[in-house]
C-alpha cells in the first residue's frame, strides 16, 4: 500500500490547482481523476468558459500557468448590467477603477490543458488517471482509498488527509459523513459561443430576463460566449431550433448592444442547483470547490471561490511539518474560508432571487437600484473588488506571494 501525505480526489480545475500548489512543498500528493484530462468524457474541460477574477489570475500566475493561458484569455474591460423591460442599467469601466481589467474569460479546455501540462513535471505529485475511488475509509490516524483504473485493476492507497474536489455529488463528502443541501433553481444554463457582425470591445454583459440571467462574455477571437438561464422546457425548445431561429430568439432576449448575432456554435445545457455542504471539513477530510459549494453561474463567482479554497488549503497543508490531517489545521482552514464562502453564496443566491421576484414594487426598486449604482463610484469600487473574496484571510497566491515563505510567485 503506497502512502501519501495528501490524496486529492478530483482532477478538475480546482483539484488540479490544489495539487499544483502543493508541488515542491515537501508534501507527497496523489491526484485521483476518473477521466483523462484531454478526453471527450472529461466533464470539467468542456465547451464552457470561465471568467477569472484578478485574484484568480494571480493564483494562476503563482502556479506558473498564466503565461500559457494569457494568449487565450479575453480581458473584461467593462461590465454592463441591465434588466429586460426596464430602462435602468449600470456600467463599470476597469480604467475608472485603476485596473487593466475586471477579469479574463478563458475556455475550460485551455485551463485544463495548462494545469495538467504543469502537473506532468510537478515535484512530489503523482497522478492516478483515469481512476476512481471504489471505497474511502476514514479513520482517526489515516484515510485508506481503494481505487479502480479503466482496466478494472485495484490499488490501495493511504493518506493522512483526503481532499474532496470531486464535485457536487462528492463521493468523499459522503464517505466523511458530511451532509449537503440541494436547492433546485428550476433553471437550466444553455451555453453557446456566438459571433456578431462586429468584434467586441471587451465588455461583459449581464442581462436579467424573466427566465433568468443572460450573460454575454467576450472571447479572445472577438466573438462571445453566452450563458443563458431558462426553464428546462424553454431550454429543450431552444436546443431544438435551427441556428437562424435560435439566434433570432437570443437577439430578442438580449437586444442589440453587442451587435447582430450572425453565427452560433454547438449548444449545450446544464441543470442549475445550489449545493451547500453542511461543513467544509471533517475527520481527516477537507472539501473544496463544488464539493463544498456548487453555485448558480450568475456573476461568475463559483470557480473563483473554489480556486481560493484550493489555494488556502494548499497554503496550510504546505506549512511546516505538522500532520496535514490534524483537526487543528483543518479547523483553521474552515474558519479562514467561512466568511468568503458564506458571502459568495449569499451574493449569488440573493441576485437570483431578487431579479426573479416578479412583484411590480420590487421591479421598480431594482430599476432604481441599478440607476443609483450607476451614479455611485464607491459602490462600483466595492463591486470591482469582489474577485478578491468576501472576507477572511486572502490566500498568499491570490496576493502574488508564494505558497510558503515571503517571496513572490508570478
Amino acid at each position: 500500500m503506497q502512502e501519501f501525505d495528501v490524496a486529492i480526489v478530483g482532477g478538475g480545475m480546482v483539484g488540479a490547482s490544489c495539487a499544483l500548489a502543493l508541488a515542491g512543498s515537501g508534501r507527497s500528493v496523489v491526484l485521483i481523476e476518473g477521466s483523462a484530462p484531454d478526453g471527450a468524457a472529461q466533464p470539467s474541460f468542456d465547451e464552457r468558459t470561465t471568467a477569472l477574477g484578478n485574484a484568480s489570475r494571480r493564483i494562476f500566475a503563482g502556479l506558473g500557468v498564466w503565461e500559457q493561458l494569457e494568449p487565450q484569455a479575453a480581458a473584461i474591460r467593462a461590465i454592463h448590467v441591465s434588466e429586460a423591460g426596464r430602462f435602468g442599467f449600470a456600467r463599470l469601466q476597469a480604467d475608472a477603477q485603476g485596473i487593466d481589467a475586471f477579469g479574463y474569460v478563458v475556455a475550460n479546455r485551455a485551463i485544463g490543458a495548462a494545469l495538467w501540462s504543469a502537473l506532468a513535471n510537478a515535484a512530489g505529485v503523482s497522478a492516478r488517471v483515469p481512476a476512481r475511488p471504489q471505497s474511502v475509509a476514514i479513520a482517526p490516524d489515516a484515510v485508506t482509498l481503494t481505487i479502480v483504473d479503466a482496466a478494472g485493476a485495484r490499488e490501495h492507497l493511504k493518506a493522512r488527509v483526503v481532499v474532496a474536489a470531486d464535485g457536487a455529488h462528492s463521493v468523499v463528502r459522503a464517505a466523511a459523513g458530511i451532509a449537503a443541501s440541494v436547492e433546485d433553481y428550476g433553471q437550466v444554463a444553455l451555453v453557446v459561443n456566438v459571433q456578431a457582425d462586429r468584434p467586441h470591445d471587451g465588455t461583459a454583459f449581464e442581462r436579467f430576463t424573466r427566465t433568468g440571467p443572460l450573460a454575454v462574455l467576450p472571447l479572445k477571437d472577438g466573438s462571445f460566449t453566452v450563458v443563458w438561464t431558462v426553464t428546462p422546457e424553454h431550454a429543450a425548445r431552444l436546443l431544438g431550433l435551427d441556428d437562424a431561429a435560435f439566434l433570432q430568439e437570443l437577439q430578442t432576449s438580449f437586444g442589440w448592444r453587442a451587435g447582430r448575432f450572425v453565427h452560433a456554435g454547438r449548444r449545450a445545457s446544464y441543470a442549475l442547483n445550489l449545493t451547500r455542504a453542511a461543513a467544509s471539513v471533517a475527520l481527516r477530510t477537507a472539501l473544496i470547490g463544488n464539493a463544498a459549494q456548487a453555485l448558480h453561474p450568475v456573476a461568475g463567482q463559483g470557480f473563483n471561490l473554489g480556486l481560493r479554497d484550493a489555494a488556502m488549503l494548499a497554503e496550510l497543508l504546505a506549512a511546516g511539518d505538522a500532520d496535514p490531517g490534524a483537526a487543528a489545521l483543518l479547523g483553521q482552514f474552515a474558519e479562514w474560508r467561512a466568511r468568503d464562502r458564506s458571502g459568495v453564496i449569499r451574493f449569488t443566491d440573493g441576485l437570483i432571487k431578487l431579479f426573479g421576484d416578479e412583484r411590480r414594487s420590487v421591479g421598480v426598486l431594482r430599476n432604481l437600484g441599478l440607476l443609483l449604482f450607476d451614479l455611485a463610484p464607491p459602490a462600483k469600487s466595492a463591486l470591482a473588488r469582489v474577485s478578491a473574496g468576501f472576507g477572511g484571510p486572502s490566500p498568499r497566491l491570490a496576493r502574488g506571494l508564494s505558497v510558503t515563505g515571503s517571496g513572490t510567485r508570478g
